[in-house]
């Protein structure tokens, strides 16, 4: 009998072959109201090839981690919903793997099945810290929307990159083109990332939703302590000398402006505003040098809202440095700044000598004048006093070793983590190279995907999709959870020829149509795409295309016109994988399904099938001429999920029924946060000029971050494509302006630097990227 085969006999799985059980001593599941758990084998159906990082064993030097509990209240889950479906066997097994010690786990779990539920109650029961990965910002705002509901009473944080854009600095020796850095940073997440470290250094009930952000460096938890003070009542303490600890603490005076970050003082009367609060600051009244209160205020009206005993000072930066330290870290920036000079000099490199000195030198001015410097990341080796090589201080290193981390849609997110280094090295090496940069600024760096899995505590992989990485961890073995509460199954998928394809797409989308359904058509490349969209309309069909080229909002507006009836047919090529749920979709249909490739792989066959999962008409027809190991593997996944559905609403008298909802309850709903209802507020007229455009514009601007304030990136992401197609016009460029992909960065291109007549980026548009 084949693994396969061996997946499938329960007799099998229970007389202990499966690895898992083997080595955990335990013995197989007994039955529940999801019945027996299957232990399923896909590894020879998934790709061989680990695709993340070769498994080499790395020694990691010593890091100093947060003590296993500092104190907090257990988690209380809060919520209307019990456990159903196979939720509760998932949720057994899932803490029975936890709590016996085993360092992965993998959830198998469909699309509305739950699975944030699942991981909700197995946070609950454990009670330690717990990193929740997402693959995107936008995913982990969902996250951890879900999360605050589920644990009101509990610490739930936000911790991802701070930049609403971000524009690192490069040189291209090719065309001799440096460009600058440039970024905005978004005030309320830097906000939120204080406080997610806050919360870590004072309890244990803390739940962290973040991105691969957190495999980025920020101070090392040492600094971050050392920095971080206790006042409390009746204590003594020289003014000055508390005024002195919070500059050093990077915390700006400001007698005037009151905002986040800044301190005031009045005669005896300190008011501070600290980095991790909102609408909250601290009153600190003495008498000489004795503390006598501490109150809480709200800084906008004055009003006092309560009275402390002690508060606790945490830095206004996650990089600053003890002053010790920072001097230290300046005598070795010097040493290595004249080795690397001598080494220029030696090979004739005189430009880059003098472009390197000059540089250095003023960072190090202005870090022994203020204690910081523009880019001070860069020397974060010298700040940290770690050696060359050695991974940088991160988010893991405030978690203690018995947290747990969720790794959500872990087949994007672990090849995300395993590509983050490569191309931050080749960045920075270049910059080295050229004299832009010392070479220990190539140390400020994401973690490797080696030292990530090193780091890295007791771990879940949740996906419809797992992937091979997280496949091998667990021999092959994982959780399911594939019973929807709603009892909606799996779609049916049918085979047919590639030859007429288009005709019989034709034929189907038209009966589609006449029932008010919606269908979404997958294709290999965007001209494929647009020429069949352009057959189909002159067959009477109204459809259109979706693919990279579309504004990321518009995306959402297609999708919406779709669900409203707007059009009957929807064609795109990899945008209609994960995350995209419409109810009204009747029909998938995956034309050239024999291409083996990234878009017919097992996992996107999968994903694409499964769009079809929300009507209970759904099916699935691939266009093929032969059987690849993909189709037989989706085919055979998607039967035994049906299997399964079937199976289990027939014991238990359920009836699926598609989801019947008016578009806004759908979009509003928990199960649909994917969903956006776009507002077409933003006013389409092109006939402002000068200054009354600009004010426009600025008026635009201040909404775009007003809206990434409130975590509303899609609505701020429409508001900067509004803004490009405004400037586009001003420049009189209409041809752009009608797709708004013109080289205008938010009215910044003025700032960008020129160097021999090449404008910075390429294109005549600064590279930019969207955060990490």
């Amino acid at each position: 009998m084949s693994d396969r085969d061996d997946a499938h006999d329960p007799s099998a799985r229970c007389a202990g072959t499966s690895p898992r059980f083997a080595q955990g001593g335990r013995s197989c599941p007994s039955s529940s109201i999801a019945g027996a758990r299957p232990r399923h084998h896909i590894m020879q159906a998934m790709p061989s090839k680990n695709l993340a990082v070769s498994t080499v064993p790395l020694l990691m030097p010593y890091i100093q981690r947060r003590p296993e509990t500092v104190g907090g209240k257990p988690f209380k889950l809060v919520s209307d919903y019990t456990p159903a479906g196979d939720q509760p066997e998932a949720i057994r097994q899932l803490i029975e793997g936890v709590t016996g010690g085993e360092r992965n786990q993998v959830l198998l779990g469909v699309t509305g099945s739950g699975k944030t539920f699942t991981m909700a109650n197995v946070i609950a029961s454990q009670n330690r810290p717990t990193l929740v990965l997402a693959p995107n910002k936008t995913l982990a705002a969902q996250l951890w929307s879900e999360m605050k509901t589920f644990f009101p009473e509990n610490a739930v944080e936000y911790f991802v990159s701070y930049y609403d854009y971000y524009q690192p600095e490069a040189y291209v020796p090719r065309t001799d083109t440096f460009i600058e850095k440039d970024s905005s940073i978004n005030e309320q997440i830097d906000r939120m990332r204080h406080s997610a470290t806050r919360a870590l250094m004072e309890r244990d009930d803390v739940i962290i939703v973040a991105s691969v952000s957190c495999i980025y460096g920020i101070g090392p938890l040492e600094n971050y302590q050392a920095m971080t003070f206790r006042l409390g009542k009746g204590e003594k303490v020289d003014r000055s000398t508390l005024l002195r600890r919070l500059v050093e603490q990077q915390y700006k005076r400001n007698d005037n402006a009151f905002q986040r970050g800044t301190f005031r003082v009045r005669g005896d009367t300190v008011d501070l505003f600290p980095a991790h609060y909102e609408d909250k600051a601290w009153r600190i009244e003495m008498f000489g040098d004795e503390i006598e209160s501490i109150v809480e205020f709200d800084p906008l009206t004055g009003e006092k809202t309560a009275t402390l005993s002690d508060i606790i000072v945490y830095a206004n930066s996650h990089y600053v440095t003890p002053r010790p330290t920072m001097q230290n870290a300046i005598q070795q920036i010097k040493t290595d700044l004249k080795q690397r000079l001598d080494e220029f000099n030696r090979a004739g490199r005189l430009l880059e000598a003098q472009r390197l000195e000059q540089r250095t030198i003023f960072d190090i001015e202005m870090m022994e004048t203020t204690g910081a410097c523009a880019g001070i990341e860069n020397y974060s080796r010298y700040l940290t006093g770690r050696k060359p090589g050695e991974p940088p201080p991160t988010l893991f290193e405030y978690f203690p070793e018995t947290s747990m981390l969720i790794v959500d849609e872990s087949h994007v997110t672990v090849p995300q983590i395993g590509g983050m280094f490569r191309g931050d090295f080749n960045r920075k090496s270049v910059l080295a190279e050229f004299g832009f940069r010392l070479p220990s600024a190539i140390d400020n760096r994401p973690l490797k995907f080696e030292e990530w899995e090193a780091l890295r505590p007791q771990t879940t992989f949740v996906s419809a999709t797992p992937g091979p990485w997280e496949m091998e961890r667990t021999q092959g073995i994982f959780i399911e959870q594939v019973i929807r509460p709603t009892g909606l199954i799996d779609p049916t998928v049918i085979i047919r020829p590639v030859e007429k394809q288009v005709d019989d797409l034709i034929a189907e989308c038209k009966d589609c149509a006449k029932k008010g359904e919606r269908v979404l058509v997958t294709v290999l490349t965007k001209r494929m795409a647009e020429d069949l969209v352009e057959y189909m309309h002159e067959a009477g069909i109204r459809c259109r295309y979706l693919h990279s080229d579309i504004d990321t909002l518009e995306r959402i507006e297609i999708i919406r016109d779709l669900r409203l009836g707007a059009f009957d047919v929807l064609v795109g090529i990899n945008l209609l994988r994960e995350g995209l749920d419409i109810p009204e979709c009747a029909l998938v249909a995956i034309l050239d399904a024999d291409k083996e490739g990234f878009l017919r792989s097992p996992t996107s066959l999968v994903q694409t099938i499964g769009r079809a999962a929300r009507n209970v008409d759904g099916r699935v027809i691939l266009y093929a001429d032969k059987m690849t190991d993909s189709i037989k593997y989706a085919i055979a996944e998607t039967d035994r999920r049906r299997t399964k559905q079937r199976a289990y609403n027939e014991a238990h008298g359920i009836t699926p029924a598609s989801i019947k909802k008016n578009i806004n309850e759908i979009l509003q709903s928990t199960a649909e946060r994917d969903h956006y209802t776009v507002d077409t507020g933003v006013s389409g007229d092109i006939h402002l000029v000068g200054h009354n455009l600009r004010s426009h514009i600025a008026e635009l601007e201040k909404r775009m971050r007003n809206a990434a304030a409130n975590l509303e990136f899609e609505e701020a992401a429409r508001i900067r494509d509004e803004i490009r197609r405004l400037e586009a016009h001003e420049l009189e460029l209409p041809g752009q302006a009608a797709s708004a992909n013109v080289g205008v960065h938010l009215g910044r291109m003025q700032n960008s630097r020129v160097f021999r007549g090449v404008r910075t980026g390429s294109g005549g548009r600064p590279t930019r990227r969207s955060g990490r």
